[in-house]
């Protein structure tokens, strides 16, 4: 193939591929490569669709004996916008101790030594509504048995509970970092920055320093970390890194979160409420992402770009979500009308990161929700006019691993990609989530 045009050439591991500037045609050519993983006798053949200089998609072609082309559905990918910030690899990891949501309110009640019919009654009822069936906690009988006081009403054991749960959040967050690396490929040393979020431990230095020397990254490696967001953290670690990602070229950014309830456990009091919502709602384990801009053909594998992000914060609702450090742990407090709050503006919040895109309808968007509730997705799906299944993955991660604070949102979008496969899957689509301040942070995000 002749062309006057400037180009770059890329090596990938099937061949040569060329890509051009300023030019809008479809181009095909042969595969220069070893084509032995291919199935014979047919030729691979690589397409790329460009406009203005951007790679609309790219995907790869088969040709017969008598030269007739036949396009492979399952290799079809966009590709991503030079520059901008994409998700390379994701990873989870979660503790022993797995609770069905049947097995939950005669647990708690046990370990709290709690005998109250009516308190028993409210938790079956909002385990009911919650919509979660399994989950995943650190608290054990083996903690209860070494720490009895941690199940005791009024006793002081915030140096008990950080003895537990700093330890046990950099736990989790490694193992979910080494599932993300060896997802990704790449080694540690090419890990440049690292973001750490996590509202469930404290200490100086914090478990970012643990975790980069845990998994033997290099000591210039770029440290942030994002403590005490609550609901919204990962989301803000996903804008972070991608602010980091964009503003570096060549770097690799390691964003891990990681949220233990161990802060927040304690026996039920009426005086209370939001503690049984708590029992019933929340989660532990962790999540890690790779984030990184300008993927390594034939290396990364990159699915979702971070096209543009917002955070903003509603005046004068500070105190609908409150949250309390004091020597008995954390205490929370959830105002009744949060709910209410999100969906007020939760559409103006959603088109401002539209038009970024020119994009004007909901349903041509995929969602990335974090779940904070049943009660919070339902009034979005209501508010937006959202079609039947499009916060089926916020519903699913919701389910299979309660609310795990910062978190949830990397569930749901490992969830994402599963659904990103499928041919004629959206191309744009929204991450969500939403905590204390009240503070909505979201991403414009791009399929790929």
């Amino acid at each position: 193939m002749f062309c006057r045009q400037r180009s770059r050439v890329f090596n990938d591991a099937n061949g040569m591929v060329l890509l051009l500037s300023d030019v809008k045609i479809l181009l095909s050519f042969t595969f220069t490569g070893d084509h032995s993983a291919l199935s014979t006798p047919l030729l691979s053949r690589f397409s790329c669709t460009m406009q203005g200089g951007e790679i609309l998609a790219y995907r790869c072609l088969k040709s017969n004996a008598n030269g007739a082309s036949k396009h492979d559905a399952t290799l079809t990918r966009r590709a991503p916008t030079p520059g901008k910030a994409t998700i390379l690899a994701i990873g989870k990891a979660f503790p022993s101790q797995l609770v069905p949501q049947e097995c939950l309110v005669e647990g708690y009640m046990r370990d709290t030594k709690c005998d109250d019919a009516s308190i028993k009654e409210k938790l079956e009822r909002l385990c009911k509504t919650t919509t979660v069936k399994t989950r995943y906690t650190v608290m054990s009988k083996e903690i209860l048995e070494k720490y009895p006081e941690l199940a005791t009403e009024g006793t002081p054991t915030i140096k008990q509970r950080l003895e537990i749960a700093n330890p046990a959040v950099v736990e989790m967050a490694l193992n979910a970092s080494i599932a993300c690396i060896d997802e990704w490929g790449g080694s540690v040393k090419d890990i440049t920055h690292i973001v750490y979020v996590s509202s469930s431990e404290i200490r100086l230095p914090g478990g970012d320093l643990y975790l980069a020397t845990q998994l033997g990254l290099r000591n210039d490696v770029g440290r942030v970390m994002l403590y005490f967001l609550g609901c919204y953290g990962g989301v803000t670690g996903l804008r972070v890194a991608k602010d980091i990602a964009e503003n570096n070229p060549g770097s690799r950014v390691l964003l891990t979160t990681s949220e233990t309830t161990i802060l927040g456990f304690r026996p039920p009091n009426k005086a209370r409420p939001y503690d049984l919502v708590g029992a019933a709602l929340f989660g532990d384990g962790a999540a890690a992402v790779i984030i990184g801009a300008d993927p390594v053909i034939g290396k990364e594998s990159p699915f979702m770009e971070l096209n543009y992000a917002v955070q903003q914060f509603l005046p004068g609702t500070q105190d609908v979500i409150d949250g309390r450090l004091s020597e008995e742990g954390i205490n929370f407090k959830l105002g009744r009308d949060l709910p209410q709050k999100i969906e007020d503006n939760i559409e103006e919040f959603c088109r401002k990161l539209m038009s970024k895109a020119g994009l004007t309808e909901f349903n041509d968007l995929f969602w990335a929700v974090h779940p904070g509730g049943p009660a919070i997705l339902n009034r979005l799906e209501s508010n937006l006019k959202l079609n039947k299944g499009k916060l089926g993955c916020s519903r699913r991660a919701l389910m299979d691993y309660g609310n795990v604070s910062s978190n949830t949102i990397v569930y749901v979008l490992e969830y994402m990609k599963e659904e990103l496969k499928r041919e004629g899957g959206e191309e744009w689509g929204l991450a969500l989530a939403f905590g204390p301040g009240i503070t909505f942070e979201g991403i414009l995000l791009r399929g790929l």
